[in-house]
């Protein structure tokens, strides 16, 4: 779907459900906010070429958590390249690289996961650092979800991709799920912070767009630290 000049966000089918990694492109090069679910790679691709950007034009991945829904396709989607960088935060980093168990798998999930191929971390990000692609990604250190869960601005559009702050259902902000949140007093401190941004638009990993209300939306998630 694109949602504004240079910004797609992604619909790949997750287990009755759609989630929505975010695509920030221009005409040669482009960067991918999370990856799906393990096998998602095909998906991946033709969800790019569905927003007319070429699978070869990637030159970067952010992962916003550790969580294996935004992480699963990372080895396969980095595999394709001799030379791509993979950013995350540095708490989530042992996580995502294998050093540490992820924590949060489903039994059902758990060989999948734990013996999946890992990717290394590139580079750590740090909260406020404003990366220097497509007008500017700054980094929003919003913990509670895991330890190193960080949201995304993208200026030039006043974007926010929020990762799993919060969910979304039918564009209204739900905040985040309790029972996938470990730290729940920590995520709803998280969700202050986005007031201090001019933001037009959010991508919620579940559920997509929210672009009605959206500052009032925001103002009251920052409500909910206070409750």
């Amino acid at each position: 779907m694109f949602v504004s000049e240079g910004v797609s966000m992604l619909e790949l089918k997750m287990q009755g459900m759609v989630i929505h990694p975010t695509l920030i492109w221009d005409e040669t090069s482009a960067i991918l906010i999370d990856t799906g679910m393990p096998g998602q790679l095909d998906d991946i691709k033709e969800a790019m070429e569905e927003a007319g950007v070429p699978f070869d034009h990637l030159k970067a991945v952010i992962l916003t958590h550790q969580d294996f829904d935004h992480i699963g396709s990372l080895y396969e989607v980095v595999s394709q390249f001799s030379d791509i960088k993979v950013y995350a935060h540095e708490l989530d980093k042992p996580y995502i690289e294998g050093d540490i168990p992820l924590l949060k798998v489903r039994k059902e999930m758990e060989d999948i996961i734990n013996n999946s191929p890992k990717a290394k971390i590139t580079d750590t990000l740090e909260d406020k650092e404003v990366l220097p692609y497509f007008g500017g990604i700054e980094v929003i250190f919003t913990p509670g979800h895991t330890p190193g869960h960080i949201s995304l601005y993208l200026k030039k559009s006043k974007i926010l991709v929020m990762g799993d702050a919060s969910v979304s259902e039918n564009g209204i902000m739900k905040g985040p799920v309790e029972r996938v949140t470990p730290d729940k007093e920590t995520a709803l401190k998280s969700l202050a912070k986005f007031k201090e941004y001019d933001i037009e638009k959010v991508i919620s990993y579940h559920g997509g767009l929210c672009e009605e209300n959206v500052k009032e939306q925001l103002d009251g998630l920052a409500s909910l630290s206070s409750k």
